[in-house]
């Protein structure tokens, strides 16, 4: 098998598909040897902020000398992005060796394993093959029945930001997505919520009593700012002092405090990490296509946030760092987003609009998405392609201009491709 081959067989067709539920990856995990139990996890659900919240836990981790296993979704730019020990990616080889092993397996179940499932089961084999010892497990929708969810050995379940998404599979309200989302929490863990409405913490204070899980919310009101620009930005959290994250916006200081609340946690439980560890795991943590700063006069930000929420935060960041400036957007979107919301949010701080097509078979064409905006704008032009948008916005600017490219992760490869990233 070579690795076409291996990236193809994990894509096939006939896997494809969001079924919720445990029984199909229960089955194959037993079928390879039940590896997740020689493992241990902090596993991170929410709406928004898991993937912020798993690389800076991972990092930190690392920095206190652990082998950390770290798995996110998506990836940006290569599929091997998934499978990260110490901030490596598994190599081409060492996931072909693993697809090669699961494939027979996978071929004596009755109903195969849906794609994220397969990418799942790979990554436990994988962790368990590279003697992690703690992995950071990102949830992939909801929590409850997400395929995720079949892991035993939680030693922190997370949740970060909750908000309207996947209502579909998930639920209508705020409280029922909530409920999808407590469903990570395992007997005698500890919790670590992220400070939100009354409603959402009702649903995990009855998730934990349950399971006799401790709690821990974090407390925004003691996230004290001391300096912030394009660079990064510096806080204090209760005792500790003087923190700097290279990640921007007042959202990520709030997922730093969950962080911090995570690593509290996992002290009661015996893990040795110390503070100059903590600060020098979140001074190294970049995330890509999260408020990333590409380029400087003019300014280019890439943000491939995709839901109201995300828009919300990226509208609090664009009016924290360039306030009174009216933003120039390269726009694109998925067709099975709210993206009538987030226009609804960006829109009163727009110069003007370039739309593209995302490269994704759910994208919103570019010139449905520009007939969408005529009534926010009178200032729109139709670029198809992401590289054609970030150019012709590019040629457009001035050196004081501020252009944010925005909308999906499925623009975010092709846009980091073009400078380098």
């Amino acid at each position: 098998m070579i690795y076409e081959e291996a990236i193809k067989f994990i894509h096939s067709k006939s896997w494809k598909g969001t079924k919720l539920g445990l029984d199909r990856i229960i089955e194959l995990n037993e079928l390879i040897g039940n590896p997740q139990k020689q493992l241990k996890f902090v596993h991170v659900a929410g709406t928004n902020g898991k993937g912020s919240t798993s690389r800076m836990l991972a990092n930190i981790l690392n920095e206190s000398g652990y082998r950390v296993g770290l798995f996110t979704s998506p990836f940006i730019s290569t599929f091997n992005e998934y499978y990260q020990v110490n901030d490596r990616c598994i190599t081409d080889s060492e996931l072909i060796e693993i697809v090669e092993f699961i494939k027979p397996f996978v071929e004596k179940m009755k109903e195969g394993p849906t794609e994220f499932e397969l990418i799942t089961m790979i990554a436990v084999e994988y962790f368990k093959r590279k003697c992690c010892d703690i992995v950071v497990f990102e949830v992939g929708m909801g929590g409850r029945l997400d395929c995720t969810n079949f892991i035993e050995n939680t030693e922190v379940a997370v949740i970060t930001s909750i908000g309207l998404d996947h209502m579909e599979q998930l639920g209508n309200t705020i409280s029922e997505i909530a409920r999808e989302k407590a469903g990570i929490i395992k007997r005698d863990c500890q919790v670590v919520l992220y400070q939100q409405g009354q409603e959402v913490v009702n649903v995990v204070e009855e998730a934990c009593k349950k399971v006799n899980a401790d709690l821990f919310i974090a407390d925004f009101s003691e996230l004290i700012p001391v300096s912030s620009d394009l660079d990064g930005q510096m806080f204090d959290y209760k005792n500790m002092k003087n923190i700097f994250i290279k990640l921007l916006g007042c959202h990520q200081l709030k997922n730093t405090a969950v962080v911090l609340e995570t690593v509290f946690a996992l002290q009661k439980r015996g893990w040795r990490i110390g503070d100059a560890d903590i600060k020098e795991g979140l001074k190294k943590t970049t995330w890509p296509a999260r408020f990333e700063v590409l380029q400087k006069n003019p300014v280019v930000i890439l943000d491939g946030g995709h839901n109201p929420q995300c828009f919300q935060a990226l509208k609090e960041g664009l009016i924290q760092y360039f306030p009174g400036k009216k933003i120039t957007f390269v726009f694109g979107v998925l067709a099975d987003k709210d993206y009538i919301s987030m226009i609804d949010i960006i829109a009163p701080y727009a110069k003007k609009f370039y739309t593209i097509t995302p490269n994704n078979t759910r994208a919103l064409n570019a010139e449905d998405l520009t007939n969408c905006l005529r009534k926010y704008n009178s200032t729109i032009v139709n670029c198809e392609t992401p590289l054609n948008g970030i150019k012709t916005a590019l040629e457009g600017s001035q050196k004081e201009d501020v252009i944010c490219v925005v909308g999906s992760f499925s623009i975010a490869s092709e846009i980091r491709s073009f400078y380098g990233r």
